[in-house]
């Protein structure tokens, strides 16, 4: 992210406050690893600052102090001197004209090989941003499988990019928030690192959510006071009671992070005052008897709530968090969390895989906590082997990085940690990858049960099977783990694509029987120049594509032997794989125009399960006898049918022919619900936001919801997802509006 700028500092100002931040860099490295040799840190450091020589920040700020920041946060993670080094080096190979053969003849291969593996991708064409994104991810997660500070610098470095996100312009703002949200932030909750992930999260929250993020700091900041001295009180009181019991501690106290709470409040759709864990203390003891005694006491001094005990030191989570939690009543009715754990727990808590290095000293050995921690990185480079569709892969990634755990028994006893909901086909493939396959029916607690029954805690579960038996599509569509999702995908689209070539074969057969071709002539070398005139690469993936539906028997059979029916063949582009023939197709009356890749004789629609409009990112999918769908690329469904990879075709709105002339603009009918206190004069408030806009209204349902909340669901016409947005914001300002949700089915 090298950009000039005009306003810079003089020269000496930018090179006093690098040699600056540098001292305190080498202040760090003393402290926390005493025995490390810091001249390789000098001597990157000196690299750095040669090689970045005139570059510039968004910020103004010379470019240098962009990896010096960077090695900074390695610095504080504790991690060792190569890390630290190759942190200082991160940007030489995408930003300057430095190889990563210069960089391993003076840093040593180590070095070479965690700068290579944080380097972005940059000498491949992609599609899309999305593809590249995946590749670059899919890169990352290859590299951090033999070093894990791999991933470590790439989140030091996201979190230094994200502290200077101010300097940006709006719609790259978005971008690297969400992306922060969707995939670094999780990496790092997943990596059991606490302390960075809160703080990604929350940087990332105000420029994805603006209004929101705004709203929830007000609301925080109006009980702030109040709930600090509350703190204040149950923190004095707990630490006399402590002393009186003999019980070494000490007590930490907070009020719920930002982004913690707007997740709540949107999963819950309730108001800040609702929120039961907006305040929380922290117990952190000597040892984990002393967790269990104060686990009682405080339950001795305040009543629990009931459901809100759990015991993560006896069963720990994934990326082995340790802590006991329990939410309690205090007098006046004010509830709030505590958390109890170890000074380890603590730090293995807050730091995660990072916490270990501390102790190492040379070369990048992984302790087996660290390896445990490894292990869901290795399962899922093992799965992107058969992943062709980079959008696959990170859809695959999203699930797996924040797992809700639901810890459930084999008939024998061995725990098997499930996500959330999870049904006993996930169970099935966690078990082994045939015992899913063959999966005929459950017993769960000793009853036959669904197959999609949800799991929970506790739940003994036997998995009854069938020789023979296969695995159904229809799994797709409740399966929760990313395991047993992958594996079904990979049955059906092995099983599946048999099927499509055999239909291919036969609608070209009979397409030739028709015109009285005498298609069995036709050599193997025929279809080859055939199939790279469509994009494939032989004559096997050509027929797939008649038999998917994405190409026309008939045309193919034309370009087979020219002039043989009476059909206009498509016109081929130079450029291998891309085909020329773009139609334009209009939904309804007056609607916008879609641009399609594919075949000028196919039937386009908008598909209904996610409603897309202009604006939003959106995928085709050839189904069969209907033409192509278009979905929303964050629709559920596309989800279930990404592992056909060869039915996607690409789509794209079309430009606006008459974007000045409103009156001609295409306009979407958009279902949107409104959460909000049950009072008088809530509905003429929320018509007026909509009328005021400009927005036409189509319909109106209104009901009621759980206590003192009322539901209001309006189907409105938008323009485009900018339109849709500026609406539901308008409304989520109303004084007693507590959510607004865009529903994908009308």
């Amino acid at each position: 992210m090298v950009t000039a700028h005009t306003a810079a500092a003089s020269p000496d100002a930018d090179n006093q406050h690098l040699a600056q931040v540098f001292e305190v860099l080498l202040k760090t490295v003393r402290h926390n690893r005493p025995s490390d040799d810091i001249g390789i840190i000098q001597q990157a450091y000196d690299f750095c600052l040669k090689h970045h020589a005139g570059q510039k920040r968004a910020s103004g700020d010379p470019y240098a102090l962009h990896p010096l920041e960077v090695a900074l946060v390695l610095a504080e993670m504790k991690l060792d001197a190569t890390a630290i080094a190759a942190g200082l080096l991160h940007d030489a190979v995408e930003d300057t004209p430095v190889t990563s053969h210069e960089i391993s003849e003076i840093f040593g291969e180590q070095v070479a090989h965690i700068v290579d593996g944080v380097t972005k991708i940059d000498k491949i064409q992609f599609a899309n941003r999305e593809d590249r994104q995946a590749e670059n991810v899919r890169k990352m997660l290859l590299a951090m499988v033999s070093d894990v500070r791999v991933v470590l610098i790439k989140l030091a470095d996201r979190l230094h990019n994200m502290r200077t996100l101010e300097h940006l312009g709006p719609e790259r703002q978005q971008s690297i928030a969400r992306e922060t949200l969707d995939i670094y932030a999780p990496l790092a909750h997943r990596l059991g690192m606490g302390k960075v992930r809160s703080e990604l999260e929350d940087l990332a929250f105000q420029y994805v959510d603006p209004f929101g993020y705004d709203q929830i700091r007000s609301a925080v900041e109006a009980h702030r006071q109040e709930g600090e001295q509350f703190l204040r009180e149950i923190d004095s009181l707990l630490r006399e009671r402590l002393q009186e019991h003999n019980i070494t501690a000490r007590v930490e106290w907070r009020i719920k992070r930002l982004f913690s709470i707007y997740q709540k409040l949107q999963h819950q759709r309730i108001t800040v005052d609702q929120v039961y864990d907006l305040l929380a203390v922290r117990v952190i003891t000597q040892t984990v008897q002393d967790c269990y005694a104060v686990f009682g006491l405080i339950h001795s001094i305040w009543r629990p709530v009931p459901g809100r005990i759990k015991d993560f030191i006896a069963m720990p989570r994934p990326n082995l968090y340790q802590s006991l939690h329990t939410t309690v009543m205090a007098e006046g009715g004010h509830q709030f969390e505590v958390q109890i754990r170890t000074e380890e727990m603590h730090r293995i808590a807050e730091e995660g895989i990072a916490a270990h290095w501390k102790y190492k000293s040379g070369g990048s050995p992984v302790s087996a906590k660290d390896e445990q921690r490894l292990a869901w990185v290795r399962q899922i480079v093992e799965w992107q082997r058969d992943m062709t569709d980079p959008n696959e892969f990170l859809s695959t990634l999203k699930i797996d990085l924040y797992p809700e755990e639901v810890y459930t028994f084999t008939p024998k006893g061995k725990v098997v940690v499930l996500p959330k909901e999870a049904t006993p086909i996930d169970f099935a493939y966690t078990i082994h990858t045939e015992v899913g396959n063959t999966c005929i029916g459950a017993k769960v607690n000793g009853r036959m049960v669904p197959l999609k029954t949800r799991l929970r805690n506790g739940d003994i579960v036997e998995i009854l099977t069938q020789n023979g038996h296969t695995p159904s599509r229809d799994w797709l569509t409740f399966v929760r783990s990313s395991r047993a999702r992958n594996k079904i995908k990979h049955w059906l689209n092995e099983h599946q694509r048999e099927r499509a070539i055999e239909i291919g074969r036969k609608l070209l057969d009979r397409e030739a029987r028709k015109y009285k071709i005498p298609i069995t002539q036709l050599s193997d070398a025929d279809y080859a120049k055939i199939a790279t005139d469509y994009g494939m690469a032989n004559a096997v993936d050509l027929l797939a594509g008649i038999g998917f539906g994405k190409f026309s028997a008939r045309q193919v059979l034309n370009r087979l032997v020219p002039g043989a029916t009476n059909t206009q063949p498509p016109e081929v582009e130079s450029t291998p794989g891309m085909s020329d023939a773009v139609r334009r197709v209009y939904f309804s009356k007056g609607s916008d125009s879609l641009t399609v890749e594919g075949q000028n004789d196919l039937l386009v629609y908008r598909a209904r399960c996610c409603n897309p409009i202009r604006g939003e990112e959106i995928v085709g999918y050839v189904t069969r006898g209907k033409g192509v769908a278009v979905h929303s690329r964050s629709c559920p469904n596309v989800q279930n049918l990404l592992y056909e990879s060869d039915r996607r075709i690409a789509v794209e709105w079309a430009r606006l022919q008459d974007e000045e002339n409103s009156t001609q603009r295409a306009t979407y009918p958009v279902k949107v619900t409104v959460f909000c206190d049950d009072r008088a004069g809530m509905l003429r408030e929320m018509t007026a936001v909509i009328s005021d806009d400009g927005t036409n209204i189509r319909a109106v349902d209104t009901k009621a919801g759980t206590g003192a909340e009322a539901i209001v669901e309006f189907v409105v016409d938008a323009y485009d997802v900018g339109h849709l947005i500026r609406l539901m914001n308008g409304l989520r300002r109303l004084p007693g509006v507590r959510d607004v949700q865009r529903q994908q089915k009308l």
